[in-house]
């Protein structure tokens, strides 16, 4: 997977909408309704079908969060973090006596690796973009920003 241009961003332009579209493997942001980013080929779960629903299905929420942190020291580079489970979420999974899970995260590469992004869905349900394209999104995205993950 050969990494893209970044998307020209204006300076100050912050992000308040998230969507992430699993079919087309694409995530857009958005300000007031306009699309300011779109990032391609972005990787999820090593199951990408169908919605998160027990911790280990490696699978992909759909749904709408918020992005509810970050953490520029994980083993990934950088990464903020999804609001998933959400109540939904958590009374299905224990509806079944299973755990949920959780840590879902939008993130980068994982650190150390060298190399073009992944080419493949590799994570145990987050959502990967390039480094560049992660740390520009870090960078206009604010913590509370709505996310809504298509199937």
């Amino acid at each position: 997977m050969a990494s893209a241009p970044l998307p020209d961003i204006p300076a100050g332009v912050k992000a308040d909408h998230i969507v992430v579209d699993k079919s087309d493997r694409t995530l857009i942001l958005y300000q007031d309704d306009t699309e300011i980013a779109r990032y391609d080929q972005i990787r999820f779960g090593n199951a990408p079908l169908g919605h998160k629903r027990f911790e280990g299905d490696e699978k992909t929420p759909e749904g709408t969060y918020r992005i509810n942190g970050r953490n520029p020291g994980s083993r990934f580079h950088l990464s903020l973090r999804i609001s998933y489970p959400n109540a939904v979420d958590r009374a299905f999974a224990q509806a079944r006596g299973k755990s949920p899970g959780g840590d879902i995260f939008i993130h980068g590469q994982p650190n150390g690796y060298q190399g073009a992004p992944i080419a493949s869905d590799w994570t145990d349900g987050c959502i990967a973009l390039s480094n560049a394209e992660i740390k520009q999104i870090w960078e206009v995205v604010p913590d509370g920003t709505s996310i809504t993950i298509q199937p």
